[in-house]
Protein backbone atom coordinates (compact mmCIF):
# COMPACT_ATOMS: atom_id res chain seq x y z
CA UNK A 1 0.00 0.00 0.00
CA UNK A 2 1.41 3.37 -1.01
CA UNK A 3 1.88 5.62 2.01
CA UNK A 4 3.89 8.71 1.14
CA UNK A 5 4.91 11.73 3.16
CA UNK A 6 4.37 15.25 1.85
CA UNK A 7 6.74 18.15 1.58
CA UNK A 8 5.81 21.62 2.80
CA UNK A 9 4.83 22.68 -0.73
CA UNK A 10 2.52 19.67 -1.14
CA UNK A 11 0.46 20.16 1.98
CA UNK A 12 -3.27 20.42 1.41
CA UNK A 13 -6.62 19.96 3.10
CA UNK A 14 -7.47 16.61 4.63
CA UNK A 15 -9.88 14.53 2.54
CA UNK A 16 -10.96 10.93 1.89
CA UNK A 17 -11.98 9.81 -1.58
CA UNK A 18 -12.95 6.64 -3.46
CA UNK A 19 -12.99 6.15 -7.22
CA UNK A 20 -13.88 3.32 -9.59
CA UNK A 21 -12.82 2.16 -13.04
CA UNK A 22 -9.81 4.47 -13.50
CA UNK A 23 -11.69 7.42 -11.98
CA UNK A 24 -14.68 6.98 -14.30
CA UNK A 25 -16.84 7.33 -11.19
CA UNK A 26 -15.73 8.87 -7.92
CA UNK A 27 -16.77 10.83 -4.88
CA UNK A 28 -15.16 12.53 -1.93
CA UNK A 29 -16.64 11.64 1.45
CA UNK A 30 -18.67 14.75 2.36
CA UNK A 31 -17.76 14.66 6.06
CA UNK A 32 -14.24 13.72 7.07
CA UNK A 33 -14.18 10.60 9.28
CA UNK A 34 -13.17 11.26 12.87
CA UNK A 35 -10.53 8.54 12.47
CA UNK A 36 -9.30 6.04 9.91
CA UNK A 37 -7.91 2.76 11.22
CA UNK A 38 -5.20 1.04 9.17
CA UNK A 39 -4.34 -2.51 10.21
CA UNK A 40 -1.06 -4.03 9.04
CA UNK A 41 0.38 -7.40 10.04
CA UNK A 42 2.95 -9.97 9.04
CA UNK A 43 2.44 -13.67 8.38
CA UNK A 44 5.10 -15.00 10.70
CA UNK A 45 4.87 -18.53 12.09
CA UNK A 46 6.30 -20.00 15.26
CA UNK A 47 7.88 -23.45 15.62
CA UNK A 48 9.30 -25.42 18.53
CA UNK A 49 12.79 -26.65 17.65
CA UNK A 50 14.40 -29.32 19.89
CA UNK A 51 17.40 -27.89 21.68
CA UNK A 52 16.49 -24.32 20.78
CA UNK A 53 12.91 -23.79 21.81
CA UNK A 54 10.36 -21.59 20.10
CA UNK A 55 11.49 -19.73 16.98
CA UNK A 56 9.67 -17.24 14.82
CA UNK A 57 9.90 -17.43 11.02
CA UNK A 58 9.11 -14.05 9.51
CA UNK A 59 6.68 -14.28 6.59
CA UNK A 60 5.43 -11.88 3.97
CA UNK A 61 3.42 -8.86 5.03
CA UNK A 62 -0.35 -9.33 5.00
CA UNK A 63 -2.60 -7.10 2.96
CA UNK A 64 -3.46 -3.90 4.81
CA UNK A 65 -7.00 -3.33 6.04
CA UNK A 66 -8.63 0.10 6.30
CA UNK A 67 -11.80 0.85 8.23
CA UNK A 68 -13.68 3.98 9.21
CA UNK A 69 -17.15 5.27 10.00
CA UNK A 70 -18.85 8.52 9.16
CA UNK A 71 -21.91 10.40 8.00
CA UNK A 72 -23.66 10.98 4.69
CA UNK A 73 -25.59 14.16 5.52
CA UNK A 74 -28.91 15.14 3.97
CA UNK A 75 -28.24 18.80 4.79
CA UNK A 76 -25.25 21.02 4.11
CA UNK A 77 -23.99 21.32 7.66
CA UNK A 78 -21.06 23.64 8.45
CA UNK A 79 -18.73 20.63 8.71
CA UNK A 80 -19.46 19.38 5.16
CA UNK A 81 -16.20 19.68 3.18
CA UNK A 82 -17.32 19.14 -0.44
CA UNK A 83 -18.67 21.63 -2.98
CA UNK A 84 -21.04 19.11 -4.56
CA UNK A 85 -23.09 17.31 -1.92
CA UNK A 86 -25.02 14.25 -3.12
CA UNK A 87 -28.11 12.91 -1.43
CA UNK A 88 -27.19 10.15 1.07
CA UNK A 89 -28.87 7.47 -1.02
CA UNK A 90 -26.63 8.31 -4.00
CA UNK A 91 -23.47 7.48 -2.02
CA UNK A 92 -25.05 4.21 -0.93
CA UNK A 93 -26.05 3.32 -4.51
CA UNK A 94 -22.52 3.95 -5.80
CA UNK A 95 -20.81 1.85 -3.12
CA UNK A 96 -23.26 -1.04 -3.55
CA UNK A 97 -22.88 -0.82 -7.33
CA UNK A 98 -19.08 -1.00 -7.08
CA UNK A 99 -19.31 -3.99 -4.73
CA UNK A 100 -21.53 -5.89 -7.18
CA UNK A 101 -18.98 -5.54 -9.99
CA UNK A 102 -16.38 -7.55 -8.00
CA UNK A 103 -13.73 -5.05 -9.14
CA UNK A 104 -11.48 -3.04 -6.82
CA UNK A 105 -11.93 0.62 -6.07
CA UNK A 106 -9.16 3.13 -5.44
CA UNK A 107 -8.96 4.57 -1.94
CA UNK A 108 -7.21 7.88 -1.31
CA UNK A 109 -6.64 9.53 2.04
CA UNK A 110 -4.79 12.83 1.92
CA UNK A 111 -3.67 14.76 4.98
CA UNK A 112 -1.25 17.57 5.67
CA UNK A 113 1.63 15.15 6.27
CA UNK A 114 0.97 11.93 4.35
CA UNK A 115 -1.14 10.25 1.68
CA UNK A 116 -2.54 6.73 1.29
CA UNK A 117 -3.31 5.78 -2.30
CA UNK A 118 -4.17 2.14 -2.98
CA UNK A 119 -6.51 -0.14 -4.90
CA UNK A 120 -8.80 -1.92 -2.47
CA UNK A 121 -11.71 -4.31 -2.25
CA UNK A 122 -14.81 -3.27 -0.30
CA UNK A 123 -15.05 -6.01 2.33
CA UNK A 124 -18.08 -4.69 4.19
CA UNK A 125 -20.41 -1.71 4.11
CA UNK A 126 -23.20 -1.07 6.61
CA UNK A 127 -25.46 1.94 7.00
CA UNK A 128 -28.51 3.13 8.88
CA UNK A 129 -30.69 6.21 8.94
CA UNK A 130 -30.19 8.31 12.04
CA UNK A 131 -33.06 8.80 14.44
CA UNK A 132 -35.06 11.98 13.93
CA UNK A 133 -36.17 11.42 10.33
CA UNK A 134 -34.10 14.18 8.72
CA UNK A 135 -32.46 11.77 6.27
CA UNK A 136 -28.86 11.66 7.54
CA UNK A 137 -27.17 8.27 7.07
CA UNK A 138 -24.49 6.83 9.34
CA UNK A 139 -22.17 4.27 7.73
CA UNK A 140 -19.23 1.99 8.44
CA UNK A 141 -16.94 0.67 5.72
CA UNK A 142 -14.05 -1.78 5.68
CA UNK A 143 -11.56 -2.02 2.81
CA UNK A 144 -8.72 -4.42 2.07
CA UNK A 145 -5.65 -3.61 0.02
CA UNK A 146 -5.87 -5.20 -3.42
CA UNK A 147 -2.94 -6.54 -5.46
CA UNK A 148 -3.48 -6.86 -9.21
CA UNK A 149 -2.56 -10.25 -10.60
CA UNK A 150 -2.94 -12.25 -13.79
CA UNK A 151 -2.33 -15.94 -14.31
CA UNK A 152 -0.12 -16.68 -17.29
CA UNK A 153 2.03 -19.49 -18.64
CA UNK A 154 5.72 -18.76 -18.33
CA UNK A 155 8.27 -19.89 -20.87
CA UNK A 156 11.78 -20.81 -19.81
CA UNK A 157 13.07 -17.50 -21.16
CA UNK A 158 10.39 -15.55 -19.31
CA UNK A 159 11.21 -17.37 -16.09
CA UNK A 160 14.82 -16.34 -16.39
CA UNK A 161 13.99 -12.72 -17.11
CA UNK A 162 14.41 -10.21 -14.33
CA UNK A 163 11.99 -7.69 -15.78
CA UNK A 164 9.01 -6.84 -13.57
CA UNK A 165 5.34 -7.09 -14.58
CA UNK A 166 3.66 -4.26 -16.45
CA UNK A 167 1.49 -1.94 -14.41
CA UNK A 168 -2.03 -3.40 -14.30
CA UNK A 169 -4.97 -1.64 -15.85
CA UNK A 170 -7.65 -0.86 -13.28
CA UNK A 171 -10.27 -0.20 -15.94
CA UNK A 172 -12.97 -2.82 -16.50
CA UNK A 173 -13.14 -4.35 -19.94
CA UNK A 174 -16.26 -3.01 -21.70
CA UNK A 175 -19.23 -5.33 -22.15
CA UNK A 176 -20.42 -6.03 -25.66
CA UNK A 177 -23.28 -7.80 -27.40
CA UNK A 178 -23.39 -9.26 -30.92
CA UNK A 179 -26.75 -8.58 -32.52
CA UNK A 180 -28.80 -11.61 -33.52
CA UNK A 181 -32.11 -11.83 -35.32
CA UNK A 182 -34.97 -10.44 -33.23
CA UNK A 183 -32.83 -8.20 -31.03
CA UNK A 184 -34.18 -4.76 -30.14
CA UNK A 185 -32.52 -1.99 -28.15
CA UNK A 186 -35.34 -2.22 -25.62
CA UNK A 187 -34.71 -5.94 -25.07
CA UNK A 188 -30.96 -5.38 -24.75
CA UNK A 189 -31.45 -2.59 -22.21
CA UNK A 190 -33.87 -4.76 -20.23
CA UNK A 191 -31.47 -7.69 -20.23
CA UNK A 192 -28.16 -5.93 -19.61
CA UNK A 193 -29.16 -2.69 -17.85
CA UNK A 194 -32.18 -3.97 -15.94
CA UNK A 195 -34.51 -1.38 -17.47
CA UNK A 196 -35.79 -1.37 -21.04
CA UNK A 197 -36.36 2.38 -20.98
CA UNK A 198 -32.58 2.88 -20.88
CA UNK A 199 -32.25 1.81 -24.53
CA UNK A 200 -31.28 5.38 -25.64
CA UNK A 201 -28.03 4.93 -23.64
CA UNK A 202 -27.07 2.03 -25.92
CA UNK A 203 -28.12 4.01 -28.99
CA UNK A 204 -26.00 7.01 -28.01
CA UNK A 205 -22.96 4.93 -27.00
CA UNK A 206 -22.89 3.18 -30.37
CA UNK A 207 -23.84 6.14 -32.59
CA UNK A 208 -27.00 4.41 -33.84
CA UNK A 209 -29.18 6.76 -35.86
CA UNK A 210 -32.95 6.95 -35.31
CA UNK A 211 -33.41 5.33 -38.70
CA UNK A 212 -31.30 2.34 -37.65
CA UNK A 213 -33.08 1.72 -34.33
CA UNK A 214 -35.80 -0.50 -35.86
CA UNK A 215 -33.49 -2.35 -38.30
CA UNK A 216 -30.40 -3.29 -36.35
CA UNK A 217 -27.70 -4.95 -38.45
CA UNK A 218 -27.36 -8.64 -37.55
CA UNK A 219 -23.80 -9.44 -36.53
CA UNK A 220 -22.95 -5.91 -35.42
CA UNK A 221 -21.18 -5.78 -32.06
CA UNK A 222 -22.61 -3.17 -29.69
CA UNK A 223 -20.85 -1.70 -26.69
CA UNK A 224 -22.96 -1.72 -23.54
CA UNK A 225 -22.91 0.97 -20.81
Amino acid sequence: MAVTSKTESQKETYYVKMSFNNNEESFQFPVNPASVEVSEAGQGKTYNVPGIGEINVIGSKSLSEISFSGLFPATRYPFVTVDELLQPVEYIKLINKWMRTKHPVRFILSSDTYEINTPASIESFTWNEMAGGIGDIEYSIKLKQYIFYRARKLSSSATASNSGPARPNEKKQPKTHKIVKGDTLWDLAQKHLGNGSKWPEIQKLNGITDAEVNRLQIGRVLKLP
